[in-house]
């Protein structure tokens, strides 16, 4: 069983809107980082955003005033709320649970933003 199960990634249009999740095992989720991080064909995996355990949240230039993450206690689960969206977040989209040496990947989901 994946530690990390993502969904909600797709296809939208430039200015719309679309929610991802990150589903985690309470132990994962209680102690790690939670992260939200993207990646395009040629290039590294970058961060887009991330959030403590403690609920302190962390955003990467290109997105901060239109991606918000947030934590779900009660089921486990971010998510990453992304609106205005423009063709350059077109990217897989991966989410993370880091803790000192404990680092896990989720499979990653698709977003591109198309007309």
């Amino acid at each position: 069983q994946a530690q990390l199960e993502e969904s909600g990634g797709g296809l939208v249009q430039p200015g719309g809107s679309l929610r991802l999740s990150c589903a985690a095992s309470p132990s994962i989720f209680n102690l790690c980082t939670m992260g939200w991080y993207r990646q395009v064909p040629g290039k590294q995996r970058e961060l887009v955003a991330e959030i403590t355990r403690g609920g302190v949240s962390n955003y990467a230039e290109p997105v901060k005033g239109r991606f918000t993450i947030s934590r779900d206690t009660a089921k486990y689960t971010v998510y990453l709320q992304m609106n205005n969206l423009k063709p350059e977040d077109t990217a897989v989209y991966y989410c993370r649970a880091k803790f000192i040496e404990f680092d896990s990947w989720g499979q990653g989901t698709q977003v591109t933003v198309s007309s």
